[in-house]
């Protein structure tokens, strides 16, 4: 942090000589310097004001970002915030809140200037920031999001604005945004600014042609193993099936992705024209590629929803009291199921493979959430830590409801009529600029659809019954099992019963081995088989390991830790969940099953 307070000591010398202001422009004008050989822990921002009306004094920086569902509080990590008139002389402000800055006299106020620190090195407290929907600096890169940067004038969100990026001169651009020849970024809002990421540094560059639209791939790797132009092959029969998932042309004139590949990996973000990754960096292979082109198919995706289909909740957002969607569901579910089947209906996974996918999605549900939350009441509490601890589920049980929802529809028209035929008649009645009702989007989807339609959005979205699996899928020759013995003896724990508290297990239930072996309900977990993280991926490692192998838990009673040895037992193998294909499927079965496959 010494650089950061260092770099608002800088600004403060350079404010004390500032030369008078030029004329006022009319666009929001922000400046945006690094120098990452001189601090690579801040930027220096620097915003031209046309003349403000009192009743926009408040500077606002965002509490949170669409498509995050997560807090930000930009204001932490501000510094030295100023402002200036005509003349270049400092008028005084006030911090009223983490997040918003009272300007004394905004009549007067021409500039305003801060220093604000990057999210991925500077450590808080709490509500950290998702590196893809942060800001880095670095001496060989920059990974630049609008809302970790950029304020604005209460009442100006929707106002006009440009943007000037100041950084070292071998650096590259990446982004969806294309510069004038002063190199100004104009953007038609702070929405756009928020909405469009930039990645600069030393980057690798592609791009390919899908009908009518120009993607762009641009590309950091710490140590250059992976490139632009071998990533975009490994995605372009991804992308060839994404074309032909959207009826032969994309909604989007120009797209770009961007990538940052180093040392650990923390998701990706979609935008409505670009969509932003950071990833553990490694050779490329078949395997690796393919964890890739799954990620980058769902974002991808998200051009369809929500840039063509949202409500006005996320047309209008609130970057001060962020409201939630109760249509989650279909922003990020419905996004979910699309970028899986579009795959397979595209040649790309074998139907198996699909099946496998519907197997992991059924068991996080099962196994990892509380199945009674709705999608409905998801989507109204994602801001809170409430709805955050059953966040990933709309990405599993989201997804099966989309795939059931495809299933009715195809039934219900004979085949004739899915959900992607529905989501295509969706964004061109709305699009970009037409938002759908919050309100009565279920009843509207219904009346576009059947009546039916609506009893399966009360049913399965508005409330969380249990999802008709077997009945939907038997439509297409496909069984689904919640229990199938195979007859195999694998290695067991007995009865358990895990629950997370903070950043600590504990056990909530215990019998068999680990019982005979001491633990006690209470008792946390610390350590097993030697590994101290990652100890769900441990835990269902030890199915394969040898009935009577004895394993050492580490665990925590009233503060002392011990060591306890716990003997594997032995019981049948049950898989669970598991779709397979109907060798007995009758021809109507099979008619459905084939209209689903090349629903395109």
């Amino acid at each position: 942090m010494t650089s950061f307070f260092r770099s608002a000591a800088l600004a403060a010398l350079l404010a004390t000589a500032a030369p008078a202001l030029a004329k006022a422009p009319r666009e929001l004008t922000y400046t945006v310097t690094m120098d990452p050989a001189t601090d690579s822990n801040a930027f220096q921002v620097k915003l031209e004001l046309p003349k403000l009306k009192k009743d926009q004094a408040i500077y606002q920086f965002a509490a949170t970002a669409p498509g995050t569902y997560q807090v930000m509080d930009m204001g932490r990590f501000v510094s030295n915030f100023q402002a200036f008139d005509s003349k270049g002389k400092q008028l005084e402000v006030k911090q009223l809140s983490t997040n918003q800055w009272q300007l004394s006299a905004p009549d007067k106020t021409r500039e305003i200037r801060y220093t604000i620190a990057e999210t991925w090195d500077t450590a808080v407290k709490e509500h950290n920031i998702y590196r893809m929907c942060g800001s880095s600096l670095e001496t060989d890169h920059a990974l630049l999001n609008g809302q970790t940067l950029l304020g604005y004038p209460q009442g100006m969100q929707d106002k006009p604005l440009r943007l000037k990026l100041q950084y070292p001169a071998d650096w590259k651009s990446g982004s969806v945004l294309v510069p004038d020849a002063k190199g100004f970024y104009h953007l038609k809002n702070y929405d756009q600014a928020v909405d469009s990421p930039i990645l600069l540094g030393r980057l690798t560059e592609a791009s390919t042609k899908l009908g009518n639209a120009d993607v762009a791939l641009y590309c950091y790797s710490a140590t250059d193993k992976v490139q632009a132009e071998p990533l975009l092959g490994h995605m372009q029969k991804m992308l060839n099936a994404a074309q032909s998932f959207f009826g032969g042309q994309l909604p989007v004139q120009r797209y770009a992705f961007l990538y940052h590949f180093a040392d650990r990996s923390a998701g990706a973000w979609e935008h409505s024209y670009s969509s932003e990754y950071v990833l553990t960096e490694a050779p490329l292979t078949p395997e690796s590629a393919q964890g890739v082109v799954d990620i980058a198919a769902h974002e991808f995706f998200h051009v369809m929803t929500p840039l063509n289909i949202h409500s006005e909740v996320i047309e209008s957002f609130n970057f001060v009291q962020p409201t939630g969607s109760e249509h989650l569901w279909l922003y990020e579910g419905t996004t979910e199921w699309a970028s899986h089947m579009m795959q397979l209906r595209g040649g790309l996974v074998p139907l198996n493979d699909y099946l496998s996918m519907l197997n992991d999605k059924v068991t996080y549900d099962r196994t990892r959430t509380d199945t009674t939350y709705s999608l409905s009441r998801l989507g109204l509490n994602s801001f809170s830590d409430e709805g955050q601890r059953q966040y990933g589920n709309i990405y599993q049980r989201g997804a099966l409801t989309a795939g059931l929802l495809d299933l009715r529809l195809l039934e219900l028209s004979g085949g004739k009529r899915g959900l992607r035929d529905v989501l295509l008649e969706l964004a061109k009645k709305y699009g970009p600029n037409k938002p759908i009702s919050e309100k009565n989007f279920f009843q509207d989807f219904a009346q576009m659809t059947y009546p039916e339609i609506g009893d399966f959005f009360q049913r399965y979205v508005k409330n969380a019954e249990p999802l008709p699996l077997q009945e939907y899928y038997s439509k297409i020759g496909v069984r689904y099992q919640r229990a199938m013995p195979t007859g195999k003896q694998i290695a067991t724990l007995g009865a358990m019963g895990l629950e997370a508290r903070e950043t600590s297990v504990y056990f909530t239930k215990v019998g068999g081995p680990l019982q005979a072996a001491g633990v006690q309900v209470g008792d946390k977990l610390v350590a097993l088989d030697g590994a101290r993280t990652n100890l769900g991926a441990v835990l269902r490692q030890l199915p394969t390991r040898a009935p009577g192998t004895e394993v050492p838990f580490i665990i925590s009673r009233n503060g002392q830790e011990q060591t306890v040895k716990v003997k594997l037992a032995s019981t049948e193998e049950i898989k669970r969940y598991v779709f397979t294909t109907d060798p007995a499927a009758t021809p109507a079965q099979l008619a459905l099953r084939e209209a689903w496959l090349k629903n395109l």
